[in-house]
């Protein structure tokens, strides 16, 4: 048996990792490399695999990282079945679409700018179109957390809560050739303990393949309650001095739970009078699909439910719909939070939203969440003087406030590890993936220091044997 890791490899974004036994071949997630020129065209190559001889696929979750090729693998020939969780299916049918859309527009609008320019270079196809995302929705196959399917003959495979978004999954695998079975668990993406509205991560106590994530292998997030006093800070000083606050975040899971610590802390009275837009077609329709799977909810995100069920002193909060919707944001020029998708900035109605308020001293830019590499959201982390955004350059005069931590949607390396010490025996192979590499490197070090584990850090396209 081999495992080839062909994304997520020292690296965060783009996981997929191809499993090849003497009877079947299936991929684990398959998904979009972000962060800039150079993810694209990554994603413009063709597959190093065949898709045609893929068997099936098993997806951890929604997130487009993890599940945004599946479309061009489905329009490569892959006829085979996708298998997740109810609640991944019911938030891809928004992200692949919407995915398809911006990959439609972006191609439209690279021919505009090629033909008034009289560009030489080529001009790249979408990856997708929305026809093709709709039929790899058609593929997609539903199971509850804990409930063993075989996908293949000779495989069997059990999703567990992953705790890292809704219908995230940790997805154990057992392999059986020749009167041998080798059981496999991918931990997707690990959610950090505590975290709002979602449960904790399972606790899988054996093994005999590992492959880890390592997003924050060598971090350690801020507690939430300085998170959240941060948090405060950043609010009160720039609704105070006049500005608006620009929040870039995830449409899935990230927008949701800030959206839930807005009304926990309007509900304690920590912050008050608040007006709070959510611009995202998407993120609206994320938050929809949340609300219909309160049956994964932790006991507090139902508490705080029901109290804005009431409609007492909750704080003011608008979905935007349509285009003029949004554009009618950038004439409010002071007291809105304006919460808009890309989380990263690298695409959709934030980076409007920056072009108005990057300029403005008296805003802020409130950084929630991971930000990859090459992308504009990394620009401003990193301290930026100047962005492009669109085709022009504009300066930053806005507050640039980083509380992503403490929100983080990936567990810290004590959480990792955490979860990693309830194995009762060591597995024979750890593999570590998605983070950057020293990130990755940094965790599997941290992995053998702690247990004496095997432990190994592929890069990208290696075939390990088993």
């Amino acid at each position: 048996m081999n495992i080839t890791f062909y994304g997520a490899a020292r690296e965060v974004t783009g996981s997929c990792f191809l499993v090849e036994t003497e009877e079947t071949r299936f991929l684990v997630d398959c998904g979009m490399h972000q962060g800039g020129r150079k993810a694209s065209a990554r994603n413009h190559q063709p597959f190093s695999f065949d898709p045609k001889s893929i068997d099936f696929v098993l997806l951890t979750h929604a997130h487009i990282d993890h599940s945004g090729l599946l479309p061009k693998l489905t329009k490569a020939g892959f006829s085979g079945a996708i298998h997740c969780t109810a609640a991944t299916a019911d938030l891809l049918e928004v992200m692949l679409l919407d995915s398809a859309h911006i990959q439609e527009k972006d191609a439209e609008r690279d021919k505009r700018h090629a033909k008034s320019r009289r560009a030489r270079r080529a001009v790249n196809e979408p990856l997708y179109t929305q026809q093709d995302a709709k039929d790899s929705l058609g593929q997609i196959s539903l199971h509850d957390y804990d409930s063993e399917l075989t996908p293949h003959a000779g495989v069997r495979c059990r999703f567990r809560d992953a705790g890292h978004i809704l219908g995230s999954a940790i997805i154990e695998v057992w392999v059986s050739e020749q009167d041998t079975t080798t059981k496999i668990v991918f931990s997707g993406d690990l959610g950090q303990p505590g975290r709002p509205i979602i449960c904790d991560p399972t606790a899988i106590t054996d093994t005999d393949i590992l492959v880890i994530e390592s997003t924050y292998g060598n971090r350690v997030h801020k507690d939430m309650s300085a998170t959240e006093a941060e948090l405060i800070s950043a609010l009160e000083q720039t609704l105070d001095q006049g500005g608006n606050v620009i929040v870039p975040a995830f449409a899935v899971g990230r927008t949701q739970e800030i959206l839930y610590h807005l009304h926990r802390l309007s509900r304690i009275g920590r912050l008050q009078h608040l007006k709070v837009f959510v611009d995202s077609p998407m993120a609206t329709e994320v938050t929809r699909i949340t609300q219909n799977h309160m049956e994964l909810f932790d006991a507090a995100a139902r508490d705080l439910a029901d109290w804005y069920s009431l409609g007492k002193d909750i704080p003011f909060l608008y979905f935007t719909e349509s285009v003029a919707e949004s554009k009618a944001l950038n004439q409010v020029r002071s007291g809105a939070i304006i919460i808009s998708a890309s989380g990263m900035c690298t695409a959709g109605r934030i980076k409007h939203h920056l072009l108005q308020n990057l300029p403005r001293e008296e805003c802020s830019v409130l950084i929630t969440g991971f930000q990859a590499q090459g992308t504009l959201g990394r620009r401003l982390v990193d301290g930026a003087k100047r962005v492009r955004i669109f085709d022009d350059e504009i300066p930053v005069r806005a507050s640039i406030y980083t509380v992503g931590g403490g929100l983080s949607a990936h567990a810290d390396l004590p959480a990792l590890l955490a979860w990693t010490g309830q194995f009762k025996r060591p597995p024979r192979q750890t593999f570590v993936v998605h983070g950057e590499e020293t990130a990755a490197v940094d965790f599997a070090q941290s992995l053998r220091d702690a247990y004496g584990w095997q432990v190994s850090v592929p890069g990208p396209g290696q075939k390990v044997t088993l």
